[in-house]
């Protein structure tokens, strides 16, 4: 696990794709779908906006937005209602407790999501939600990582907009900087375990570009030690691109400090092993799941979610690696997503 490439692997710019109606019948059916009150385009016709800076004064690449007087008031009880939507019941019981204290707006990326600050005036505390413009891609990511990862993860979709909740953690490329070399060696050695976990499960669900900033690190305090988990926050380059490498964390630049801690701190069948336990326990994950699963993929082989081109080059690269001709007959992305989810469920559900 010790090869590394530059992050030139991903293409320039990845389209959106729309959320067709099998994809919105799914939706529906697991509650997923939901008659919120504000969209995405509602909120990008803010009157002004000033740059977010962080603790150290670097520029956030988020602007803080403003807007007229007589659209914040009803801005202001829209995003309330989606939080309670969100964490809640939905019954606006807890309105009265709630403040929007930001609605900040990302410049950066191809999503160029919202993020919303609530707090709660009785106890001070606040936390985050996103609104961004619905994405198919995006959606099936979410619903896999549901699905298939130790995490659950809440979002809700209307129309053209997507909610999603925010997952707390450190960005991977802060951790890596600030944090990585001040953790004693059991810790590393926890956290290489955790990333080659990660790493197998991004490529086994066909997620990409899972470059340090678009995972978060949470470390778990347990009474004699801290425990860490590795989360992707960033769903957007689900099965999409060719190059199996995209799917594989290990190959982006930024990630290099987390290889080499990987090299450091494990030997090859200690890799190896957590690979085997990592395969096992998606393979459980979808027996769990099968009937979700199975509706979940019946959307995504009816839908498009990359070119010709690189549905072809995922293919033969998938073949190659599992030796399993299936990959050949695959007709889109779902197919694919399918054959190599199957391939591991054959191959590992003896284990889980």
């Amino acid at each position: 696990m010790n090869d590394v490439e530059d992050d030139k692997l991903l293409s320039r710019k990845k389209p959106t794709f729309p959320v067709h109606q099998k994809l919105k019948d799914y939706l529906k059916r697991y509650n997923r779908e939901s008659n919120i009150t504000v969209s995405y385009d509602d909120l990008l016709r803010f009157q002004g906006a000033i740059t977010v800076y962080d603790k150290n004064e670097n520029d956030t690449l988020w602007v803080r937005c403003y807007y007229p007087d007589h659209e914040r008031e009803h801005i202001d009880r829209d995003l309330k209602h989606i939080y309670d939507i969100l964490h809640s019941d939905g019954r606006d019981k807890s309105l009265d407790f709630l403040n929007v204290d930001a609605v900040d707006y990302c410049t950066f990326g191809n999503t160029k999501p919202f993020r919303i600050k609530i707090r709660n005036v009785l106890n001070d505390g606040h936390t985050y939600f996103y609104i961004k413009k619905a994405d198919s891609s995006r959606i099936y990511g979410l619903e896999l990582e549901h699905l298939l990862s130790p995490h659950r993860i809440n979002f809700l979709v209307h129309g053209d907009t997507l909610i999603e909740e925010h997952i707390a953690g450190i960005p991977g490329d802060e951790f890596i900087e600030d944090y990585l070399e001040s953790c004693d060696h059991q810790e590393r050695t926890q956290i290489a375990k955790e990333f080659v976990k990660f790493n197998e499960r991004c490529l086994i669900r066909l997620l990409g570009d899972m470059r340090a900033y678009n995972y978060v690190i949470i470390p778990t305090h347990d009474f004699d030690r801290v425990s860490y988990a590795i989360r992707a926050i960033d769903f957007d380059q689900q099965s999409y691109e060719g190059r199996l490498k995209v799917y594989r964390p290990q190959f982006f630049k930024e990630n290099v400090p987390m290889v080499m801690n990987v090299a450091d701190c494990l030997k090859n069948e200690s890799i190896e092993q957590y690979k085997k336990e990592e395969r096992a326990l998606i393979a459980k994950r979808l027996i769990n799941t099968q009937s979700r699963y199975k509706a979940l993929i019946r959307c995504m082989r009816s839908d498009y979610l990359t070119s010709t081109v690189k549905l072809k080059e995922l293919k033969k690269e998938l073949m190659n690696f599992t030796g399993d001709v299936k990959f050949k007959n695959c007709r889109n992305m779902g197919s694919v997503l399918n054959t190599a989810l199957e391939f591991v469920r054959r191959n590992y559900s003896n284990e889980a």
